[in-house]
């Protein structure tokens, strides 16, 4: 994402707690920052993409969230805050009212499509965020993204996020259960997908995953194993929330925790398939 916005001719800060992935990043010609407060003073816009709500927080009391005062105004304030990880709608809410109490800009801007897509702009992005926020750093977005939805105000994002990762580790379950009676019950599995992809049934993600399901190799994931089980998290506390009843989706989230038990936790989720359909001492 930082290599897509200096190709796009922006001057670029970064700061990340794992100094050493930035060498190549410094050597493209990105400046790379001592801590979050010093890129926070030096830029007009600060791009957040980490694990949870917890390291956003954290990150942003270390840009100076706590330091308003009427005669020395926090760093927050005179840049904007674009918060691009996958968060709960209400983590969220907070940490935008949070920078508003320092006057600074708050929007969320989720995204969908994993290191392929980032490296060719090619996400897909939902922003949650006041029309004048979202209008203002739209085109910045557009360096990262094919296709950008302004849902509402902050929050609606969020939420939305949740709806399509829900569907990630669901729709994975589901597969991957049904692969795993066809092949029990030896059918040929070039049969199976033939027919899958010829139904209403069909999902592009069945093929994306068949090949690592059937050689049960999980190794360098675009998406591991222990972020879906945070998200699927996230989904049935928001769904809670909301008065639905989430237990077709915590009946996932257990999957997937089952998984990271196993120790697939930085593996590919579509580890899930060794959940629902496990080697017997056979094979």
């Amino acid at each position: 994402m930082a290599l897509r916005l200096l190709s796009a001719g922006h001057r670029v800060w970064v700061y990340n707690r794992s100094p050493e992935r930035l060498k190549p990043l410094e050597l493209a010609g990105v400046t790379v920052c001592p801590s979050p407060r010093t890129l926070a003073e030096a830029v007009e816009a600060v791009i957040l993409m980490v694990t949870n709500g917890d390291a956003v927080r954290s990150l942003l009391d270390d840009m100076g969230l706590q330091d308003y005062e009427a005669s020395r105004p926090s760093p927050l304030s005179t840049c904007a805050i674009i918060q691009m990880g996958t968060i709960g709608p209400a983590e969220s809410q907070a940490l935008g009212q949070s920078v508003a109490e320092v006057a600074g800009t708050y929007l969320e801007a989720p995204v969908l499509g994993s290191i392929p897509e980032a490296k060719n702009g090619k996400l897909i992005i939902m922003v949650g965020a006041e029309t004048e926020a979202y209008q203002r750093w739209q085109p910045l977005l557009a360096c990262l993204g094919s296709t950008i939805y302004h849902v509402g105000p902050v929050g609606s994002a969020a939420t939305l996020k949740l709806a399509m990762n829900q569907l990630i580790g669901s729709l994975t379950a589901a597969f991957a259960q049904s692969l795993g009676l066809v092949q029990a019950a030896g059918i040929d599995v070039d049969t199976f997908m033939a027919v899958v992809r010829q139904s209403a049934l069909y999902a592009p993600t069945f093929d994306k995953k068949l090949h690592r399901m059937q050689t049960r190799q999980f190794a360098d994931p675009n998406f591991p194993t222990k972020h879906l089980l945070k998200d699927m998290s996230l989904f049935v506390a928001a769904a809670e929330a909301a008065g639905l009843q989430a237990l077709p989706a915590e009946s996932v989230r257990q999957l997937v925790d089952q998984a990271v038990e196993a120790g697939f936790a930085d593996d590919d989720y579509a580890a899930l398939f060794n959940i629902v359909s496990p080697l017997s001492d056979s094979d």
